[in-house]
This record gives structure tokens, sequence and C-alpha cells, in this order.
């Protein structure tokens, strides 16, 4: 056997790891719990009000028992990201959990955009949507900000058409009626018969705004929650602007197309690569990232590109 002095060695090392396995453990804690202030202003609350309190979370089950009794549906949470790990960490294993206790199947998706162009939600739900296998057959657009607080809130299968899961008389930011950002659940079906989103909006906001017009193009009417009594505390909302700013720069161009309707662009033609694919798992949660290269005509959308 070695000496004694070459296992002490490695006393430190296991340490080391351990001291920052609690730490993330006190960190997911804390971001979701009334331990301490909140670290910014959504939701209208200010700075130093205290945080939402989680539910208790339900056992994690190994992902061969849901297919067991839970249905014939399986959803594919399709989450954009870019650079948000914190958020991610404490995502991925709520999302489990939530979706678990509702004995909804499910398959976590993080499509994290890695070229180096502006972010583009849209077009990495495209994605996602296109990558995310046959056997899931509704989609939900969820951002890695926004967890659901309340257990009455349905991620079933949408039949009757879209279901805003995040509607505006909840939503603790966005209360305009047309809004259909944060969560939002369609049929695979439906989601071709809008053709996807617009791949035309490069940096924060307006895509949603332009898949409204395309729901109500396809003939589709937008479903919201009913009978829920917890109204903007519904939700938490983790993204703090004060030390994570939104790329919301617009050039002369792209002001100009946001408002217009992207008759020609989606699901038939976003470009792009898929670098890598991995299957992780958070704190017992099975997710999968997909580490997306976007292309970018620049000159049909020059404002895809920094500067």
């Amino acid at each position: 056997s070695p000496p004694l002095p070459g296992r002490l060695a490695v006393f430190p090392l296991f340490l080391l790891a351990l001291l920052l396995g609690l730490a993330s453990l006190l960190w997911l804690q804390l971001s979701c719990s009334g331990e301490g202030p909140a670290p910014g202003g959504g939701g209208g609350q200010s700075r130093g009000a205290p945080r939402q309190p989680c539910p208790a979370p339900a056992p994690l089950l190994p992902a061969e028992e849901e297919e067991v009794s839970w249905g014939p549906h399986r959803l594919a949470l399709l989450v954009p990201f870019r650079e948000r790990f914190e958020e991610l960490l404490a995502f991925v294993p709520y999302m489990h959990r939530f979706l678990s206790k509702k004995r909804i199947r499910h398959r976590i998706l993080i499509l994290n955009q890695v070229d180096h162009f502006r972010f583009n939600r849209a077009s990495l739900i495209n994605v996602g949507f296109l990558e995310s296998g046959n056997d899931t057959d509704y989609i939900a657009m969820h951002d890695v900000d926004l967890l659901p607080l309340n257990e009455q809130l349905d991620y079933s299968f949408p039949e009757a058409g879209p279901f805003h899961v995040a509607s505006p008389e909840l939503h603790p930011l966005y209360h305009y009626k047309t809004y259909v950002g944060g969560i939002l659940l369609l049929t695979k079906q439906h989601y071709e018969m809008c053709n996807g989103m617009s791949n035309r909006f490069w940096g924060w906001g307006r895509e949603d705004d332009e898949f409204y017009r395309r729901i109500k193009g396809a003939g589709l009417q937008v479903r919201r929650p009913s009978g829920i009594t917890t109204g903007y505390e519904t939700f938490q909302h983790l993204h703090d602007p004060a030390w994570r700013k939104r790329d919301q720069k617009r050039i002369a161009a792209q002001k100009q197309e946001q408002f217009k309707v992207d008759r020609e662009g989606g699901l038939n033609n976003v470009r792009y690569q898929i670098e890598s694919r991995t299957a992780l798992s958070v704190a017992g949660a099975p997710c999968t990232v997909l580490n997306v290269l976007l292309d970018c005509d620049t000159n049909e959308t020059p404002w895809c590109v920094f500067g």
C-alpha cells in the first residue's frame, strides 16, 4: 500500500470537494427560500424583500418509473440558455420535481447557444423542437428564470390549443393581454401549423409578440389558467437585472423590423449545428444539454452581431 503521507495528500482535495458540494446546496436553498434578501427587483418587489418560499421538494423518481401509469403524452421542456449557470442549477431539479409530482412525463432540453452571435431565443426554441425526438408530442417554451410556485398550474397536453401558463394576470413582470412569453405549451402539431417562431429576433424581446400573431394567423386560440388565486405570487422570477443586463440594443434597421410579422421564416429555415449533446444530472434530476451553433445571414439580419 502507498505510504501514509500520500494518503494524507488526498485529504485536502476531498475536503475541498465536500465544501464545494455543501456550498452549492446552500446556494440552491437560499435561491428560493425566505432565508435571505432577494437579489433583484423582479416582480415589483423592492431590493431586500424576502424571497417567496419554494414548495417542499418531492422525491426524485428514476426515469423508468414515469413510464408505468403517467399517460400517453410526453413533454419536451425547451429552455433557451446562455451563461446563466446559477439559474440552471436551481431550475432543473425544481422543474423535474414539479412535473414528476404532477405525473407529467417529460424531457428537459437545455438549448445552450455557444456561437458568437447575439442571443436568439426563438431560433433556439425552433432547434429544440427539431431535436426533441419522436418520443415527445408537446413542448413547453420555458424561461430558465421562471419557477412555478402554484401546484395547480396545468402542464398537461394542450390538446385544445396553445396554453399560456405564465399568463399576464399571473406573471410578475408582464401584464399586457397579448403576452405569450415566459411559459407556453403547444402540441407539436400546433407548433408546426405556426411554422415555429421567427428567426429574425436577435437580442432580447419581441419574438413572443410576433409569435402571438402567428398563433392567431394559424386559427388557434390561446388559453390561460383559471381558478388560480395566487396572483403575482404564482411564480418566482430569479432574474436579477442589476447584475445580469439584457441585450436590448436596437439598431435602426432592427427597430423597423421588430413590429412586422415574418411570413417567410421559422422552422423551415432555421440554420444551426449541434456542437455536442450531453446528458447531465443536476442534484439527481436528468436533463440534456445541446450546445447549439446558430448561423446568421448578416445581409438579411445585420443586427445578429455585436457592435
